[in-house]
């Protein structure tokens, strides 16, 4: 059965307004000059939502209150929890950071998937136009907004990491918890990946105007603002719209200057915690009242001599190689947009590509955060051996933040003033 979109869609990464035709249940358009995906029609996403998310639900309570995860040394066995993971950073005073890791792993996943499922059910089921309440238009920004923090699937590969590394140590086991986690982590890829938010826009809100804005335009124009969490494109040309005429959403107008001076504000804060975060220890390593304190390249080495090769290489990447190539990627985005203000297509699809690299890769370096948190809580036997978090723990997870934050505001379509015409651009 084919739905029928709006008309008009802006890509939010190269500016170009296509003309999109119906669309049937698993066909998606793409911008024909970037090829980012415009939409993307999932089949029977209703029910696929409401399945996943009940099972998400689910398996997650499972996981909070059974067993997780089980070390022994010397005949004396350490039991933890999930929660036990999370809330360790609270025990050596460091409530902010266990708050991150609560919320990162636990609460935002919960309130996304409830939050998505009142929306599809207010979609299918509810009163023509229900997100013409603004409660409901607020409940759709903040489920949109929520997606970006969750990070579960990381989180499971930097338990992963922790048991490899401790079991050359010692003897290390998992509980039904581990299991349940694993099914909770696939379970959540696979609903927001169902989420069709093209198809929920048009049956939880009324349908807008587009004005005069026509195919071939884009961000140059200066006759549209396109909505960042439901892509609504906003005329500009009758009214100036500050908010989305659709979800309410605060529409950023384009500003090349203003984008790349507040980037390169929060870029340069990472920069700077970047070094603490590698000159400080990460951790503690206690061993019969012994105390010694590991940096992050230390941790590395160590690994390295033990003979836990790919434990090293993926600590090395997350923690090292991939902090530096987000900033020095950033960095030079920056610098090529101010000092080559006018573009060719292919040199801008270049430089895109950087971009959408480093904003797949940006969650991935909280790896190593995640790791400590695991082993410090698994890890306490008195003098005997305990594990804990050193201060660079909180640098470097601010320095994740950050240069996520950075990605975020950076607009990547201050990279597509360019030369030339679009009239070539009318469809998708």
């Amino acid at each position: 059965m084919a739905t029928h979109y709006p008309l008009l869609a802006a890509c939010n990464e190269c500016g170009l307004v296509s003309q999109v035709p119906d669309l049937l249940e698993g066909q998606e358009a793409s911008c024909p000059r970037c090829n980012h995906t415009l939409i993307n029609r999932v089949r029977d996403c209703p029910n696929k939502v409401f399945a996943y998310g009940i099972s998400v639900l689910i398996v997650l309570a499972i996981s909070c209150f059974f067993p997780f995860m089980a070390i022994s040394v010397k005949d004396i066995s350490q039991h933890i929890a999930l929660f036990d993971a999370l809330s360790v950073f609270h025990y050596f005073d460091d409530t902010s950071l266990a708050a991150l890791l609560m919320l990162t792993i636990i609460f935002l996943p919960v309130l996304y998937l409830l939050g998505l499922m009142a929306l599809y059910a207010m979609a299918r089921f509810g009163s023509s136009c229900p997100g013409e309440q603004p409660a409901v238009k607020k409940l759709f920004r903040v489920v949109v907004r929520t997606e970006h923090w969750l990070m579960a699937d990381i989180f499971f590969v930097g338990v992963l990491v922790s048991i490899i590394k401790l079991s050359s140590l010692t003897d290390i086991g998992v509980g039904s918890a581990f299991w349940a986690y694993l099914i909770f982590v696939l379970l959540l890829l696979k609903c927001s990946r169902t989420a069709d938010r093209h198809w929920l826009c048009q049956h939880l809100f009324a349908p807008v105007s587009t004005g005069s804005v026509r195919p071939g335009d884009t961000h140059l124009d200066g006759n549209h603002l396109v909505c960042p969490l439901c892509s609504q494109i906003n005329p500009t040309h009758d009214h100036a719209y500050k908010r989305c005429q659709r979800c309410h959403a605060r529409l950023p107008s384009f500003d090349p200057a203003h984008s790349s001076n507040v980037t390169f504000a929060v870029l340069i804060a990472a920069i700077i915690f970047y070094f603490p975060a590698n000159l400080y220890p990460m951790m503690f390593t206690t061993s019969f009242a012994d105390t010694i304190g590991s940096t992050i390249a230390d941790g590395v080495i160590l690994l390295w001599r033990m003979g836990s090769y790919p434990v090293a290489l993926v600590i090395f990447t997350a923690s090292i190689i991939l902090p530096v190539s987000k900033m020095l990627i950033l960095l030079y985005l920056l610098w090529s947009r101010r000092n080559l203000p006018r573009e060719s297509a292919r040199g801008a699809l270049e430089k895109l590509k950087l971009y959408r690299f480093i904003e797949v890769i940006g969650r991935w370096s909280m790896i190593d955060v995640f790791v400590v948190a695991i082993l410090s809580a698994l890890v306490q036997f008195g003098n005997l051996m305990a594990i804990t978090p050193g201060p660079a723990v909180f640098y470097f997870c601010s320095v994740v933040i950050l240069t996520l934050i950075s990605t975020r505001l950076f607009d990547p379509r201050v990279l597509w003033q360019i030369d030339g015409q679009t009239q070539n651009y009318r469809h998708v």
